[in-house]
């Protein structure tokens, strides 16, 4: 088989169907593409898996496996996809194959150039996480109508940190915006008091697929 080339590269960690577990799409049928690599190291990381290793694959062989499925909603995440420019020119493929797409991604990337049709769901991170100087605040300006933000919390500071940021940026404005615990670390009973106590403009959410397979394994 011969090389393939650079621009068409890609190292992908896993291709796989499931259920979305978060976001404003959560519970629908959907296509992962796991691509391998990250510039951040979240404290409470659950895909630890993916910042070594994968596989190289063409963009045309991961399209061709996606939309063998026959699932009409893909997601890439990671990792970290933008930290592959090859990414982008995946992205416009799936949509040029009428695929709704999902591109989840840390915030500390530029998302100016993911292609128009794409929804972004923009990760920002509180302080707990150990990354907070990692958010690229001119992401903000770059939302566009269908994205979303999520904020995965920690602790009560990581929530008021949340909070302010919403306030500040008036990102409900913007874009949805959704608020998540780290597993096992925060009560989400508490967050949803929270929220309520202070007239958040957001919705909570829980990782749907934390629920359905308790013991998670890759590719679910």
């Amino acid at each position: 088989m011969s090389e393939i080339p650079l621009a068409e590269r890609l190292r992908v960690i896993e291709v796989y169907t499931s259920v979305q577990g978060e976001s404003t799409w959560a519970g629908l049928p959907c296509v992962f593409v796991r691509l391998a690599g990250c510039n951040l190291r979240c404290s409470w990381c659950d895909s630890t898996y993916t910042f070594t290793g994968g596989t190289a694959r063409s963009i045309a062989d991961v399209v061709a496996e996606v939309v063998a499925t026959g699932v009409p909603l893909v997601e890439l995440t990671g990792g970290e996809p933008l930290v592959h420019k090859q990414s982008i020119p995946l992205m416009q493929a799936l949509l040029d194959r009428g695929l709704t797409v999902l591109l989840e991604t840390s915030g500390s990337r530029d998302i100016g150039p993911v292609p128009a049709g794409v929804h972004t769901i923009l990760d920002l991170k509180p302080p707990d996480s150990g990354e907070e100087r990692a958010n690229l605040w001119s992401n903000v300006e770059k939302l566009r109508p269908g994205d979303e933000v999520k904020f995965v919390l920690a602790s009560r500071r990581d929530y008021e940190w949340a909070r302010e940021v919403i306030r500040r940026t008036r990102l409900h404005e913007r874009a949805g915006v959704l608020l998540s615990v780290v597993f096992g670390k925060l009560a989400p009973a508490d967050v949803v008091a929270w929220m309520l106590a202070d007239a958040v403009p957001a919705r909570f959410q829980l990782q749907m697929h934390k629920f359905i397979w308790p013991q998670e394994a890759r590719g679910v």
